[in-house]
């Protein structure tokens, strides 16, 4: 794809968009800039550089962000990387809710591709945590305490499979529906399935 011209199988996702149409096209435009070309992933404009994804826009009700695919890796010193939840490893986002706050930090955010671009060039790559550095939940440790099938078969799951019952589990805020949320799991867990399966 030409880089720095915009894409148009990536226009829909513009003009479908019922909020935040300004501070979108205000991005594009500052990304474009950049020299990266745009591609639709993910149903978002992403931006690329020689192929390889440095950034996506992409809206939320409240507000609208660029995410970094590798910003747990740049430097932040105008404190702007945001991570979206305390298991996100590797990417930062960096959200607005309006057109000026975009305008004002268009420099930034400009130095900031810069950077992201300096790092996928690098080939430097984002230090991941091991499964077994994941927290088990209460409930979970309990059921694989009474039950040493579902222990024996969750350890046999491939790191991301365990891993995203780990994060799955974790994500329920009351420890009733994190123990649901074992219990419902528990039959897939026992059959080598993951999450997603």
């Amino acid at each position: 794809m030409t880089t720095g011209k915009p894409n148009p199988k990536v226009d829909w996702f513009f003009t479908k968009a019922k909020q935040w149409q300004e501070e979108y096209k205000r991005l594009r435009t500052i990304l474009l800039g950049c020299g990266l070309s745009e591609e639709l992933k993910w149903g978002c404009p992403c931006y690329q550089s020689e192929g390889s994804n440095i950034i996506l826009i992409h809206g939320f009700k409240e507000y609208c962000a660029v995410l970094f695919f590798k910003g747990a890796l740049l430097k932040d010193p105008e404190g702007i990387l945001i991570s979206q939840t305390e298991n996100t490893q590797s990417t930062r986002q960096v959200r607005f809710t309006s057109a000026q706050e975009i305008a004002k930090l268009e420099p930034v955010l400009k130095a900031y591709v810069k950077q992201a671009v300096a790092v996928e060039k690098a080939g430097l790559k984002v230090p991941m945590k091991k499964t077994a550095e994941f927290a088990l939940p209460e409930e979970f440790q309990s059921k694989l305490d009474e039950n040493p099938d579902l222990e024996t078969a969750f350890y046999a799951l491939t790191p991301g499979r365990q891993r995203g019952y780990l994060l799955y589990f974790a994500a329920a805020k009351q420890s009733k529906t994190r123990a649901a949320r074992v219990d419902k799991c528990a039959p897939q867990i026992l059959q080598g399935k993951g999450l997603e399966d």
